[in-house]
């Protein structure tokens, strides 16, 4: 019988260069996604899978971050005061139980495969997820919901996976497919950031990951990979022979907010599927749309 995943990693140590100036005093995952910021939607992701025990993977200067998740008693009672008791079941959902979730500083920026380590003692020996807050995924069953019912067929390792475009390979782990079967594929090799035109497919790995604690004891060896950093899809591809890696086709749309491109994408996205927003917000860029067509 499979262990219940009930741990997830988030690793937000990055300092967000790519979105400075508004990254030196704000850490990247509190900056809102229309009104929402991007840590709530994999929180939320997360929390609809199962997730029970939230570990976060720091760094200094991320001290709003964990002041999000806390109480805001004063803002409270002047919500409760004004009667605007919508605003404050909002504001509540946000708040996260006391010993829910953990705090792991990672000292050095030495790669996605080290910051997973640095949980290692709250991980123990359960399978565990790995989110990374930068790719939002907008999907009608939440992306890690989907893969936990996947897991719970076939075991072993699994990352999500979607085809990317061949020349943009080369900026993902790319899977190297022994068979597909279709939404799940085995894996037979990983190759991290391939070079131009060696990538063994178009399928590459999203930042979603269900993993056993072996990975754990590979990434204990700190190899550096791709990059000169501690790859986590190095520290994966050595349980291919092993307890098994799967890619997962997830259904859904990913973004990667972690591209200033892709956030303004996600936030059109967002924007347009809510209903208070979707008319005012489609009327202005069809307004855009049309005005740009006529200087043509």
């Amino acid at each position: 019988m499979k262990n219940k995943v009930t741990k997830a990693i988030f690793p937000v140590a990055g300092l967000g260069t790519r979105f400075l100036p508004a990254t030196k005093s704000v850490p990247k995952e509190i900056m809102t996604l229309v009104d929402r910021p991007l840590v709530q939607y994999a929180i939320d992701e997360a929390r609809a899978a199962g997730i029970t025990e939230f570990i976060f993977v720091t760094s200094r200067g991320k001290g709003a971050l964990e002041d999000y998740f806390d109480r805001a008693p004063q803002l409270e009672a002047e919500l409760e005061a004004k009667g605007k008791d919508q605003l404050l079941e909002v504001l509540k959902s946000t708040t996260m139980e006391s010993g829910a979730i953990a705090y792991i500083r990672q000292h050095k920026a030495l790669g996605l495969g080290h910051a997973v380590w640095c949980a290692r003692r709250l991980i123990g020996d359960e399978p565990f997820a790995v989110i990374l807050p930068d790719d939002v995924i907008a999907a009608e069953t939440p992306c890690l919901q989907q893969m936990i019912e996947a897991y719970e067929e076939v075991g072993g390792n699994m990352v999500a996976a979607m085809e990317v475009p061949k020349e943009r390979a080369s900026s993902y782990g790319i899977l190297d497919v022994r068979e597909d079967m279709g939404s799940m594929v085995s894996v037979k090799d990983m190759v991290e950031k391939p070079k131009a035109g060696e990538a063994p497919s178009n399928l590459a790995v999203i930042g979603r990951y269900i993993l056993t604690p072996k990975i754990l004891e590979n990434l204990e060896h700190k190899r550096s990979g791709a990059g000169g950093e501690i790859q986590l899809t190095d520290a994966i591809a050595e349980e291919i022979d092993g307890e098994g890696v799967y890619g997962f086709r997830f259904r859904g749309q990913r973004f990667d907010c972690g591209s200033k491109a892709g956030f303004l994408q996600a936030t059109v996205s967002f924007g347009l599927a809510r209903d208070d927003l979707k008319d005012d917000l489609s009327r202005y860029l069809h307004e855009v749309i049309s005005s740009e067509k006529a200087a043509q």
